[in-house]
């Protein structure tokens, strides 16, 4: 007998958008349960094998779908070749791991296989599937390639990420303690055993993890559980969960999580609380329902996981790959980020952009002379001053030493380019303090200007470095067009 327990429960965030995929998605999920139940319940060889290949030819029949929606919409892009050969992966790892399995017949070779399904089902559909249904879905709609890969790649970024670690950490955890759960109950089948299992795995846990009866009257709660709520384990049985929790379960989301959970069994998501600071936090909750032998509800259990220190991590991350630690300003990876968008941007509303590289005239004696902490000092007084002069839409980029590229988007005018160019240079070269000695650096500036440069976003960056030493070479403090910008020749003419 086969628990109703699951290793992998489906829920919406497995949701991309295309149906025969989805489809198809919640059949394999649908096989990797049956084969995880047998395997944790000791199936005889002959029917654990049967439930195996089941699930290997099904994966085999899928993989041959989503390539044909995806070489239908994408054909010749990367992305595709790519995904393929993470199909070919699979099939060859999950054979390997199940001669593992076949050998061993242990707890842990077993587990090992069930983790390997989970966690790569997981991120394949959160990761990989939904990216790339997200371009398709965008084509479906009649939008170019180019702005499909582009919000594609916007939603994939930032929380998106997050959300993908905090699911697959979940997950995993998740069919390791339901495969413990199910191994106990098949030799027990009896519900109270599985509570009391369930009870001894999340004591120790240090999620927040309640259980409550069919009406969310609390029948027991975890140690972590207390000590969010401030309060005691006796002080909290009886109660409502929904009076416990009104913070959570009064919202609109919290009555829909469980109002999912009651019909489909269980519900997973983000929900966003005010912390004890009154902060917002982000909190991952896992909702599931417990039936009985026969089927009638009994329990509900849920898991509270902050992820607001996984957000707040992946953010000191971003920040640190993308901007100059001393400065502040973006780096060069961000830089070329916000040109590649700025260059699609332009040609969508035929505006123009103007890439300025700037290097600062004396600089270097001044770092020799009074040492790196003046030096750091100046080039963050610089930094300040060219961002307050800039427009909201454009940047300011420090990309080594003494040189920044200066971003200007939606430009309609040379002479916009030029009076801020002029800005930036009086403002740079008006005196700074340091240690009471008012000094002063100068700013050569090297400029282009698209679509009249129509090159790449690596080119713009080149051509605008060769203007720098046109400047440098005629005396420095001042600023030179690229020889191909056409409007090098007619000075404050519409762009």
């Amino acid at each position: 007998m086969i628990s109703e327990n699951e290793i992998f429960p489906w829920s919406e965030n497995f949701v991309t958008g295309i149906q025969i995929i989805d489809e198809q998605h919640q059949k394999l999920v649908a096989l990797l349960n049956k084969l995880a139940g047998h395997m944790a319940f000791g199936s005889d060889a002959q029917l654990l094998t049967d439930a195996f290949y089941e699930l290997t030819n099904y994966s085999i029949y899928h993989f041959r779908t989503e390539e044909k929606v995806w070489t239908e919409f994408l054909p010749g892009e990367q992305m595709t070749s790519a995904h393929t050969q993470s199909h070919q992966d699979f099939v060859i790892n999950v054979h390997k791991l199940h001669q593992r399995v076949s050998v061993l017949h242990s707890a842990q070779a077993v587990e090992e296989l069930v983790l390997f399904l989970t966690h790569w089902l997981a991120f394949h559909i959160l990761e990989e599937d939904t990216h790339m249904a997200r371009i398709v879905l965008d084509l479906q709609k009649g939008g170019s390639l180019t702005v499909a890969k582009e919000n594609a790649a916007s939603y994939m970024k930032g929380l998106a990420q997050v959300l993908i670690q905090a699911v697959l950490s979940m997950y995993d955890k998740l069919a390791g303690r339901t495969l413990a759960l199910m191994r106990e109950v098949s030799d027990r089948l009896r519900t109270e055993e599985k509570l009391r299992l369930a009870s001894n795995i999340i004591e120790s846990s240090t999620d927040a993890t309640f259980i409550t009866d069919e009406h969310g009257i609390i029948s027991d709660v975890n140690p972590a559980f207390c000590q969010d709520m401030k309060c005691s384990h006796e002080a909290l049985l009886g109660q409502s969960i929904y009076v416990v929790k009104d913070d959570l379960f009064a919202s609109e989301l919290g009555k829909e999580a469980w109002a999912a959970a009651t019909s489909s069994g269980h519900w997973v998501g983000e929900i966003r609380l005010r912390g004890p600071s009154g902060a917002l936090e982000s909190i991952w909750l896992s909702l599931s329902m417990v039936r009985d032998e026969i089927q009638r509800t009994v329990h509900y259990v849920g898991i509270l996981s902050s992820i607001s220190q996984l957000v707040q991590r992946h953010q000191a991350l971003e920040l640190a790959a993308n901007h100059d630690p001393l400065t502040g300003l973006p780096n060069r990876r961000l830089l070329d980020d916000r040109l590649v968008q700025a260059i699609e941007r332009s040609k969508r509303n035929s505006t123009a952009l103007a890439i300025c590289f700037l290097d600062l005239d004396g600089f270097k004696l001044i770092n020799d002379s009074m040492g790196h902490d003046a030096g750091d000092a100046v080039l963050c007084t610089v930094a300040d001053r060219m961002s307050a002069v800039l427009r909201g839409a454009d940047t300011v980029a420090r990309i080594g030493g003494d040189e920044f590229v200066l971003l200007l988007s939606d430009l309609t005018r040379q002479d916009e380019v030029e009076l801020l160019i002029e800005r930036v240079r009086k403002d740079v070269s008006k005196p700074i303090d340091i240690g009471g000695d008012q000094i002063r650096v100068g700013a050569s500036i090297g400029a282009t200007l698209y679509p009249g440069d129509a090159g790449t976003a690596d080119e713009l960056i080149k051509h605008a470095d060769l203007a720098l030493y046109k400047a440098k070479a005629q005396g420095k403090g001042c600023y030179r067009w690229y020889v191909s910008a056409p409007a090098a020749a007619a000075a404050g003419g519409d762009l």
